[in-house]
């Protein structure tokens, strides 16, 4: 299944972090199968106004993330 993804080839890597703007705490399938490892950040921020603030908000909290990648701790 995954060779028959948009995101087959290295030029378009599964996501490491997405973030999602407005508070909504779903991703509506969005990269739904590429997503399975990926860090989901959810700002109470609409995405006008989401600048380099909220950006470098968003990266110093995935720095501080604990990947496991689907294993124990």
């Amino acid at each position: 299944m995954e060779s028959e993804l948009a995101t087959k080839c290295s030029e378009f890597p599964n996501p490491d972090l997405l973030i999602r703007t407005s508070g909504e705490q779903r991703i509506s399938n969005f990269f739904l199968w590429q997503s399975a490892y990926t860090e989901l950040y959810f700002p109470n921020v609409l995405w006008p106004e989401f600048g380099k603030a909220e950006y470098l908000e968003a990266l110093t909290w995935y720095q501080k993330r604990q990947r496991r990648f689907g294993g124990s701790v």
